[in-house]
């Protein structure tokens, strides 16, 4: 009775260890009610049955017979109870404690050992096999396909040579199925006992997936977030912008007998922002399947996950180029915003003081001086070289051909300069007018802010079963929104025609 009990207790710390978590309020009940029952059992067996004692010697040898028993019956019980979890008994059997205090303390040990490692437990979970080789073929499948992967798992180097449809037979554990066509594979790779989203072989897919577009993610060239901010909203409502506290107004003089004046501070709203969400589907097909195309799972989840950020990326330059009324009515680089130079130039020394001039001179809503520092020129391919004339020169020539400081060389290291070919392809190319823009430091100001879903950059990427398609297909999809926050964050200057280089 006593075994079935302890057996019990060890089957609720395995469910709640299989599952990562700790012992639900059911299961605590159940388990401090058996605990009981087991104290009550090791009671019942420690007391000693009554004797009629005829004489003190029978006595004394009685109880001394009697404290024997419960010693060995103690000795017996912590033992079972050590060796049915696995731990040594030695020091609870040599400390004289009780088998209910021996329980207790054992108890304590198994459940703090076996806490989720989320919560701060102790124990080291093992992998077992076919979680071993899910990993180990994942891996094999991105090396294969020439992505890197800084710590393979064991065994990946061993499967790089298997095809998908290898992979399939190896998951399975089925080796007859080494007779069967490829067609035949993918028929039953797609069936309901192959399929289902437990099985091995959807799960290396998705496995491989993952680390695929996020790879891709991470690796894309872009340049947007160099020269944004970034949010996070909770939802897809629009967040109507809080209102921003403005100044009070200034301490004026009270003479002798005067009243003091009654001052109203004032605010100004803020945009508002909203997110949309953006994705595309794509599938594993069974032709993919039978021609052992791996790259459906490697470079083409890759290279989904980098248009998302290359679509971000348009989006941020598409207002820079295209200008688009803002949240107060006026288009966004505008003489009333005091953000845009009247005559468009090229890279001079002259024209970059000018957009310094422009930005830092901003006033706030409420027409107070702020501080914005220059930290970044943003230019579309081709400007560049003439920047790095401009910032690392010492001295530059003078209208009268002499030498003088060159004022913009304290800043070669505090501006960045962010060169991108989305510029060039959004104003038409070579042959066209391309303006360049100068942004303030993001500690001073939001000028274009890319918000996320509860901040989630990586695209989100879920296995589907649609009816009536012939292969394994996922859906990737992010949320985000982009919005001008503050146009007094940067400068335009219109620019002017670019030459083709090679014309």
């Amino acid at each position: 009775m006593k075994e079935k009990l302890i057996q019990r207790q060890q089957e609720l710390l395995d469910k709640a260890k299989a599952a990562g978590r700790e012992l639900t309020v059911e299961e605590k009940a159940e388990f401090d009610e058996i605990t009981a029952k087991i104290a009550d059992l090791a009671k019942k067996s420690a007391e000693p049955e009554q004797t009629v004692v005829s004489s003190p010697s029978e006595n004394v040898e009685a109880v001394r017979e009697a404290a024997a028993q419960a010693e060995r019956s103690r000795i017996r019980e912590i033992e079972a109870m050590c060796n049915h979890f696995g731990i040594e008994a030695r020091e609870y059997v040599d400390s004289n404690i009780s088998v209910d205090g021996a329980r207790k303390a054992i108890m304590e040990k198994m459940m703090k050992e076996q806490a989720p490692l989320s919560q701060g437990g102790s124990l080291d979970v093992t992998k077992d096999a076919a979680d071993k080789f899910r990993d180990a073929a994942s891996d094999a499948l991105l090396m294969r396909a020439g992505i890197d992967v800084e710590h393979p798992a064991e065994g990946a180097k061993d499967l790089r040579g298997l095809s998908l449809r290898d992979i399939f037979i190896e998951a399975s554990g089925d080796y007859s199925l080494m007779k069967r066509d490829p067609d035949d594979l993918f028929n039953l790779a797609m069936s309901r006992q192959y399929y289902n989203p437990t099985a091995a072989f959807p799960s290396i897919l998705d496995q491989t997936i993952n680390k695929a577009y996020v790879e891709g993610h991470k690796k894309v060239a872009v340049t947007f977030d160099r020269f944004t901010t970034k949010g996070s909203l909770k939802d897809f409502k629009v967040a109507n912008g809080a209102y921003l506290a403005g100044p009070v107004g200034e301490f004026l003089e009270v003479p002798e007998g005067a009243e003091l004046k009654h001052d109203r501070p004032t605010d100004a709203k803020l945009p508002s922002r909203q997110l949309k969400t953006y994705g595309r589907q794509f599938t594993l097909s069974r032709q993919a399947f039978i021609n052992d195309d791996i790259g459906l799972v490697t470079s083409i989840p890759a290279r989904y996950a980098a248009s998302a950020r290359k679509t971000i990326n348009k989006q941020v330059y598409s207002i820079l180029v295209n200008n688009p009324a803002i949240y107060d009515g006026v288009a966004l680089f505008n003489s009333a915003h005091r953000n845009v130079l009247t005559t468009g130039t090229g890279v001079t020394a002259a024209a970059l003081m000018a957009m310094f001039m422009a930005l830092q001179t901003q006033t706030d809503q409420f027409g107070e001086a702020i501080i914005i520092r220059p930290a970044t020129v943003v230019v579309p391919v081709g400007y560049a070289f003439d920047f790095a004339t401009i910032l690392n020169s010492p001295t530059i020539n003078t209208a009268g051909n002499t030498q003088a400081n060159n004022p913009l060389f304290p800043y070669r290291n505090s501006l960045e300069i962010v060169e991108d070919g989305t510029l060039n392809v959004l104003c038409g190319g070579w042959g066209n007018t391309m303006p360049w823009f100068l942004v303030g430091a993001t500690e001073d100001t939001s000028f274009i802010q890319v918000d996320y879903l509860n901040g989630q950059e990586v695209p989100t990427i879920r296995r589907g079963e649609p009816m009536g398609s012939l292969g394994f297909v996922w859906d990737i999809y992010l949320d985000w929104g982009v919005n001008v926050l503050d146009f007094r964050g940067a400068i335009k200057n219109p620019g002017i025609t670019v030459a083709d280089p090679l014309s």
